[in-house]
């Protein structure tokens, strides 16, 4: 299945395109849920580069990991995602970030998400 979101933000597309990339920022966000505790983030920005993301969630370690396929900032990134605890699976996810007023708009793509995560995939991101 694909997932299509679309958000607006405040911020210029470099920065929003940073904050997926810097580990400092990215743990407040990404893959991160209310009630769980993000404890380690390692992220190689660099095209072939790996990033791994672990939360904490009632009491066990989910971990969220992928690579990365394009990285053209500030406007695309491409990376596999993957949550081995759930899914064997890899999906792919592509950002494009365009100009928009003051700020920009952020469209999320995710493809290949099993059909019994796609809820809860869009609910995610």
């Amino acid at each position: 299945m694909t997932i299509l979101i679309e958000q607006k933000f405040a911020s210029d597309g470099g920065n929003v395109y940073d904050a997926f990339l810097d580990a400092t920022i990215a743990r407040r966000f990404l893959f991160a849920t209310p009630t769980g505790t993000m404890v380690r983030v390692e992220i190689d920005a660099r095209v072939g580069g790996k990033y791994t993301l672990v939360e904490r969630r009632e009491g066990k370690e989910v971990l969220h990991t992928g690579e990365y396929l394009e990285l053209i900032r500030p406007s695309r990134m491409v990376f596999t995602f993957m949550v081995p605890e759930y899914s064997s699976e890899t999906s792919t996810v592509q950002i494009d970030i365009a100009p928009a007023g003051e700020g920009c708009e952020l469209t999320l793509t995710n493809t290949g998400v099993p059909a019994e995560w796609a809820e809860r995939t869009r609910e995610g991101w």
